[in-house]
């Protein structure tokens, strides 16, 4: 069974410069992660009454087990992208893992 790795990255203070750093360091060292056979990003719109999203950039890597992904967070592409949060997630992020469950 495939295991996802979703990040929800709070809101950063400079939205901008947060977007560009993401879309031109971070992600492309997310996609060199070994095994990784998905990885999708969400940019959260305002909800149905036009309040803030909680949260800015939602990112879902999918490996096809526990044990690549494992590997592939303990490798030095895992490194490399786990030590870039510090440059432009300083809003904070949450990491959830878990099984993934395709229903559709």
């Amino acid at each position: 069974m495939s295991i996802s790795l979703t990040v929800l990255y709070n809101p950063p203070a400079d939205p901008a410069a947060f977007d560009k750093h993401y879309d031109e360091v971070h992600a492309p060292l997310a996609t060199k992660l070994p095994d990784l056979q998905s990885f999708t990003i969400v940019r959260p719109g305002p909800g149905p009454d036009g309040s803030a999203p909680q949260y800015h950039l939602i990112a879902t890597l999918t490996w096809p087990s526990a044990e690549a992904m494992q590997g592939a967070m303990g490798g030095p592409q895992g490194k490399a992208a786990q030590d870039d949060l510090a440059n432009f997630a300083q809003a904070g992020a949450t990491m959830l893992v878990g099984e993934e469950n395709r229903v559709v």
